[in-house]
């Protein structure tokens, strides 16, 4: 990136040799990325991140076949904030919004997701590996089944990239949302895959920037550093998907040894490699996240993004998960960083401050 804030500071919207500069560079950070997910350059639209990529595919399609009386958007009970809201909002602009249940471990069904689609549906956006407990969804499955019934399909694959098999070219989704910051860029960069003839409704108006799709003065250097961090991820991931599941299975099996009762949320389906979501019956999240974080630990107990909220997850709640035990849970998450010795003494930790907190409360039935 270092450059593109000094000599190479140019605006790719003008003519002179330091803006072209910065338009070649910008150009080719979009064919970089579309190489990675197995796209064309002009199915690239760079974006600010996961959550304005999820409103755009979601609000961008609905707002679009309005005219066309379809004015259904389909999501599950279990995506991240991003989706359910713009979902949300499509109702609030007089459309509809249709929930997909899911199993006890967090799956979408390919029956329930068919009873949720008709000619009324404009989209239907459901995450590819959930942010919270780390399930993988049969996304080439459900986008196959979207296509054949009609309906434009977004995924959420902000967890995704990297961690699953991932190529625009043999799965049929409509539109994908990736993170800049979930991959080693910086934060506040991410990008939107959007098949082609695929119709998308700006979310902003003012210039031609991105073909007229999100116009603005491009992000050149948080552009080429999402593509050289998405090249290297890519790179990188089946080596890393190993180390990673070896590390989470020795975190997982490590507290079962040490704590019997805890429990895995979705360890009966596929997961990706890096998180973990489990709840020690008779802890509770807000003082355990507190005790731990004073030791050089950080965790969460949901996603990342409710502005340091501690409330019971909405992914458990929909799962089933009684509030006492959802109210336990501890998101941990798994990354370059780290290894052995950083899991050995999470465990290590993580049981020591349970047996403490379970000494000072009524013991859980």
């Amino acid at each position: 990136m270092a450059p593109f804030f000094g000599a190479r500071f140019g605006n790719p919207s003008s003519v002179h040799r330091w803006g072209r500069d910065a338009r070649v560079a910008l150009d080719e950070a979009r064919e970089r990325l579309a190489v990675c997910l197995g796209a064309r350059p002009d199915e690239v639209c760079f974006t600010s991140g996961g959550t304005e990529g999820d409103n755009f595919a979601i609000l961008g399609v609905a707002r679009t076949l309005r005219a066309e009386r379809r004015t259904v958007a389909v999501t599950t009970p279990i995506e991240h904030k991003a989706v359910l809201a713009a979902v949300h909002q499509v109702a609030i602009e007089g459309g509809a919004e249709r929930i997909v249940p899911v199993t006890p471990n967090g799956l979408v069904t390919s029956d329930a997701f068919a009873r949720c689609l008709d000619d009324s549906v404009a989209i239907a956006s459901v995450m590819w590996v959930n942010n919270e407990i780390g399930v993988i969804q049969d996304i080439p499955a459900l986008a196959a089944q979207a296509k054949a019934a009609g309906v434009f399909f977004h995924t959420d694959a902000v967890q995704a990239y990297g961690k699953v098999g991932l190529d625009a070219r043999n799965t049929p989704f409509d539109l994908l949302t990736i993170s800049g910051h979930k991959l080693g860029a910086p934060k506040g960069i991410g990008a939107l895959y959007i098949r082609r003839d695929t119709p998308l409704e700006p979310m902003f108006h003012g210039g031609t920037q991105d073909r007229g799709r999100r116009p603005g003065t491009e992000n050149v250097a948080f552009a080429v550093a999402l593509a050289t961090a998405a090249e290297l991820v890519l790179a990188e991931r089946d080596a890393e998907h190993a180390r990673l599941t070896a590390l989470r299975d020795r975190l997982e099996d490590g507290l079962r040894e040490r704590i019997p009762d805890v429990i895995v949320h979705g360890a009966g389906a596929p997961r990706a490699p890096h998180i973990t979501n489990v709840s020690i019956p008779g802890t509770d999240s807000e003082s355990m996240l507190m005790a731990l974080d004073l030791r050089g630990i950080a965790c969460s107990a949901g996603s990342a993004c409710q502005s340091g909220s501690v409330s019971a997850s909405h992914v458990l709640s929909a799962l089933g998960v009684s509030p006492a035990i959802a109210n336990a849970a501890l998101r941990l998450s798994l990354g370059c960083m780290s290894d052995d010795a950083s899991i050995d003494r999470v465990v290590s930790v993580l049981s020591t401050l349970a047996a403490k907190a379970r000494g000072r409360v009524p013991a859980f039935n």
